[in-house]
């Protein structure tokens, strides 16, 4: 430490005035941040899958491993994933510790429809207990140069055995740090980690993760792939550090994953179209899609109207429900019409307002609703 401007006798000092083998020799200020330049962040998958450690989980048997291939070959070969994002080509090892070479072999030839294997997609089906993390460093320092990716399936099988007493967050945290160092220290690189669900599974990401929150903790993304039996209907959820929340509308059909949707975005609209359709019921929907596709006002003699077996009243009750939660808007008594936003407002003697749709494939590019005005007095 410095004393009125001397520095003691015997000590030694970096460049910024702290003892060498302080605590604070790693320390920085504001200045110093603001000068920085960092690299972009890489994303692997666009909008779906980015460097550091991402951890996927879903229940048994719902597609995950034949997701993550799919992911693996798409970034060995370069080209598409789920058949529409755009991948550059990068190194991919993929520790497939469920399966051995058959198994593999079979599931690959399936995918890739009578290409050839990539010969940028790396293997391995049995790593000796206790190294998987090794292997992984070993395997990285080869490619520090390529942004690659490495897909561990699964956690399960990589993960020490708990020691007797050991606090399970902590066990769990300090599991996933330990891999998420291993990307850490190749900028560019990622590691997606496949995991189970938890059996009481209540809707949020992070608790989707089986075992404690040390392991989604420890992670930058969280992936959360859902699918009912017996559907070709998913959604991956996904959030984390350094990616936009969402979920994403997926079909599932013998074992190939792709997009619902030319564009994640469009793929975004389908899940919440999904979401909307289970939670509403068939006639609400019917309701709500006459209210979307009917560019004005709409009453419910014109709902009646549109679909026979349904009367004005029953109508009625049906659009103050959708417009008490939100999925349509009420713009006067007995008023309905899709849910909008003003993008524009002209004052004057004739005020106009005009309104554009959120959904603009079923309603005209611009609705333009002149206000009701109270006739004045003679």
């Amino acid at each position: 430490m410095e004393v009125d401007g001397l520095i003691p006798y015997g000590k030694d000092y970096d460049e910024d005035g702290h003892e060498v083998g302080s605590l604070l020799g790693k320390m920085f200020n504001g200045a110093w941040l603001d000068k920085q330049q960092f690299p972009q962040l890489e994303e692997i998958v666009p909008n779906v899958l980015v460097e550091g450690m991402s951890i996927i989980v879903g229940p048994p048997k719902v597609g995950k491993s034949w997701l993550v291939l799919a992911l693996a070959i798409a970034c060995a070969a370069g080209g598409t994933a789920l058949g529409v994002i755009d991948v550059n080509q990068r190194p991919v090892l993929y520790l497939a510790l469920e399966d051995g070479p058959r198994r593999l072999q079979a599931r690959l030839r399936h995918l890739c429809q009578g290409d050839p294997l990539p010969r940028q997609l790396d293997m391995l089906c049995d790593v000796e207990p206790g190294t998987v993390e090794a292997t992984i460093a070993e395997w990285l320092l080869l490619h520090h140069n390529q942004q690659p990716l490495v897909i561990l399936d699964t956690l399960g099988k990589a993960r020490p055995q708990r020691r007797g007493g050991e606090d399970p967050y902590l066990a769990d945290y300090k599991v996933g740090s330990q891999l998420k160092r291993l990307v850490d220290d190749v900028p560019g690189s990622g590691l997606l980690v496949v995991h189970h669900t938890n059996k009481g599974d209540s809707g949020d990401f992070v608790d989707a993760v089986s075992g404690t929150q040390g392991i989604a903790g420890s992670a930058d993304s969280i992936l959360v792939l859902r699918r009912p039996r017996k559907s070709d209907e998913a959604t991956l959820a996904v959030t984390g550090r350094d990616v936009i929340e969402r979920e994403i509308a997926l079909l599932h059909s013998d074992g190939k994953w792709q997009l619902d949707g030319f564009t994640i975005e469009s793929a975004v609209e389908r899940a919440e179209e999904r979401q909307q359709k289970n939670s509403l019921g068939d006639r609400s929907m019917d309701v709500l899609k006459v209210v979307n596709t009917a560019g004005d006002i709409v009453r419910a003699a014109d709902v009646a109207k549109a679909i026979p077996d349904i009367a004005p009243d029953q109508a009625r009750v049906y659009l103050n429900r959708l417009a008490d939660a939100d999925h349509i808007t009420k713009v006067g008594r007995g008023q309905y019409s899709a849910v909008t936003s003003v993008s524009s407002v002209t004052s004057g003697e004739n005020l106009q307002v005009t309104l554009t749709s959120d959904d603009a494939e079923n309603v005209t590019d611009e609705t333009v609703v002149t206000p009701f005005r109270k006739k004045e007095a003679p």
